[in-house]
């Protein structure tokens, strides 16, 4: 399929990385909050880090139509999925694809049975990294998205490359999936918690900390049918040391915005009763984050 429009609904800090990079030769607009819309719609999308300049897109709080041949970029945060999901359904069309891109397990599923499974959905997992302080702004790290090895995922990821993104697809989705909520549930809360980037949190003092999340959702993860590769925990400590952004948990708090907890490390921490399998560190993870939340 040839794209003729390209929507990215939950135009936050990764959202606008994504739209600025596909701005260029796309028919593309941005759904994102007001005061965002309105600063890129006067002066454009500032952009820094690995992508530099300015870039002119359309912006807007809500979806109005979903044309013909349409794809969805979904990065919204993952306790809005189902209802961004609800929202867009009656605009829907046979020939639209939704490439599910938010943080967490089983969104791909979520967005099915909020939409009747109408369209095709395409999960995919992205590993750029990005910080949105100030509105009509925002800092992108580059990184690969995984894409899900179908037709149509093919041709999301030959979008992506004409449009400068590193795109690679993945016939194990569910267990890349799990991979990245890993990352996610030891970088997301300690970087939050303690007010640090994220390659700070690889810190020597803290390497029981990490290990023991680790271990807890790797267990979670091989009770739900997925065994991880040998040497990941390793790749996981690399990984981080090479991250210097904020975390999206971090920047969430410090905008006074709801976490993403629930579904990262909660979401471990449910699995684990179902399993009996007990997970006292992520519950502790789980427990700071909703006080600071509360602070807020």
């Amino acid at each position: 399929m040839i794209f003729k429009r390209i929507l990215i609904v939950g135009g936050g800090a990764i959202g606008s990385c994504y739209g600025a990079y596909l701005s260029r030769g796309n028919d593309l607009t941005l759904i994102c909050r007001a005061a965002h819309a309105e600063a890129i719609n006067s002066h454009g999308l500032v952009v820094s880090g690995a992508l530099e300049g300015t870039f002119r897109l359309k912006a807007s709080t809500q979806v109005t139509e979903v044309p013909p041949q349409t794809l969805i970029l979904l990065t919204t945060k993952a306790q809005d999925v189902a209802e961004a999901a609800r929202a867009l359904e009656p605009s829907l069309r046979a020939d639209t694809v939704i490439l599910a891109l938010s943080n967490g397990i089983r969104i791909k599923e979520t967005i099915q049975e909020m939409t009747e499974s109408r369209f095709e959905v395409v999960r995919g997992l992205a590993f750029m990294a990005a910080e949105l302080f100030e509105r009509g702004r925002v800092t992108c790290w580059a990184g690969t998205t995984l894409i899900e090895r179908t037709k149509t995922g093919e041709e999301i990821r030959a979008l992506f490359a004409r449009s400068g993104l590193r795109a690679e697809l993945t016939e194990e989705i569910k267990k890349e999936e799990w991979k990245k909520l890993i990352i996610n549930c030891i970088i997301n809360p300690l970087t939050a918690a303690l007010r640090a980037r994220d390659n700070e949190i690889a810190a020597p003092a803290l390497r029981d900390v990490r290990r023991s999340i680790f271990e807890e959702c790797a267990s979670v993860a091989e009770a739900e049918g997925v065994r991880l590769d040998r040497n990941f925990e390793t790749e996981v400590e690399r990984k981080i040391t090479g991250y210097t952004n904020y975390s999206s948990m971090y920047q969430d708090l410090a905008k006074g915005k709801r976490t993403e907890i629930a579904f990262l490390n909660g979401t471990v921490v449910e699995l684990g009763r179902k399993h009996g399998i007990r997970t006292p560190v992520n519950e502790a993870m789980v427990g700071l984050i909703r006080f600071l939340e509360g602070k807020r």
